[in-house]
């Protein structure tokens, strides 16, 4: 029986393609908002939901986990790391960052391809 090799475009993850999802979902939820403590989880639930819709709409074998943090500008520092034990070759990390006058956004993709 003949082994199944995907075509390589099919899978490598598109870094610049998640960056401008994940950024067109901020936008669409943050847009030209002011921080309100009330309001966060909504958005933050909104960003990761409409970014693993629009993500998985693609079409791609991968699996995505999305993360999404939202602080108030306050001089306070914020920072994050992660680290990953995968295949360099097909999965793949975004992190877009976002912010206005009011509040930063980080939003964190880790897509682990399907290989059947």
């Amino acid at each position: 029986m003949e082994e199944f090799h995907p075509h390589n475009d099919e899978v490598t993850f598109n870094t610049e393609e998640a960056h401008n999802i994940i950024k067109d979902c901020i936008e669409g939820v943050l847009g030209k908002a002011d921080y309100n403590h009330d309001k966060v989880n909504h958005w933050t639930a909104a960003i990761v939901e409409q970014s693993l819709t629009h993500l998985v709409k693609l079409g791609k074998t991968y699996k995505y986990i999305v993360t999404c943090a939202v602080m108030q500008k306050c001089g306070a520092g914020l920072h994050t790391a992660s680290s990953c034990f995968w295949d360099t070759t097909t999965d793949g990390t975004c992190t877009v960052r976002w912010e206005n006058r009011t509040m930063n956004c980080v939003v964190n993709v880790f897509a682990v391809a399907i290989i059947l």
